[in-house]
């Protein structure tokens, strides 16, 4: 495929042109993409057109990168449907075909914060449950959570109960039925840490999903912050009118 001479347009040429070998088959979901040499090669433009075009391919979900490694085409994303009293995590990863998993990274008791402390309307200093889990689809870290919630509503919080659903045990062990959720969705880059931890370069574009989770009462029992790969997940909202 030629690309046109308007430079300030190049990339973009570029892009479509490995989109279209992608959609068509011939770069195949989790192979390696040609080297950054090859493509400049391969389309006579310079190392930086490439480097701009496959960072807006790995933007928008057609390519991730793993450090060290190379660039690879993503394969189908993960539907994670937004829409309350939806099914659990396990069960829409299982309805699409994916073996899902939970892992508890970490369960501590720590003292509130004066934000945690305004969340929860508990003193500051006041035990609170802060639980890390990472969440894993056919092997691959598909998200990073932090919940916090407060010990005097969730004592004896069990670890390994915790690798399956959290509302469930609230509802069953706590007689706390969650009633609502409200959730804030943006758009962020990985820090070092959520690289690390997701197997994904520094500096890729993740979603970061802020949850505040109600009870009957009104008041929050879970204030939780997850950080999902973008490459690996989209997201569904339905709405019924």
């Amino acid at each position: 495929m030629e690309i046109g001479n308007e430079e300030n347009a190049l990339h973009i040429q570029v892009k479509n042109a490995i989109v279209n070998l992608i959609s068509s088959g011939e770069f195949k979901p989790n192979t390696k993409l040609p080297t950054e040499a090859e493509f400049c090669q391969k389309y006579g433009v310079s190392r930086t057109t490439i480097r701009t075009a496959l960072q807006q391919l790995t933007i928008e979900g057609y390519v991730y990168r793993k450090q060290g490694k190379g660039t690879f085409v993503a394969a189908n994303k993960v539907k994670q449907n937004l829409t309350a009293t939806v099914g659990q995590f396990s069960e829409q990863i299982m309805m699409q075909g994916y073996k899902p998993a939970i892992k508890v990274v970490s369960l501590d008791v720590i003292p509130a914060s004066g934000f945690l402390e305004k969340i929860f309307n508990i003193a500051e200093g006041d035990p609170v449950n802060k639980l890390v889990r990472i969440r894993y689809v056919n092997g691959e870290p598909l998200q990073y959570e932090i919940a916090y919630l407060p010990w005097k509503k969730t004592p004896g919080l069990n670890k390994d109960a915790c690798e399956k659903s959290l509302y469930n045990i609230l509802q069953t062990q706590y007689q706390l039925p969650i009633k609502k959720t409200v959730e804030q969705l943006e758009l962020v880059m990985a820090n070092l840490e959520f690289a690390n931890l997701l197997r994904i370069s520094k500096g890729s574009p993740c979603f970061s999903l802020e949850t505040y989770a109600y009870l009957n009462d009104g008041s929050i029992i879970e204030y939780s912050t997850t950080i999902y790969r973008s490459d690996l997940v989209n997201f569904v909202i339905e709405r019924n009118y």
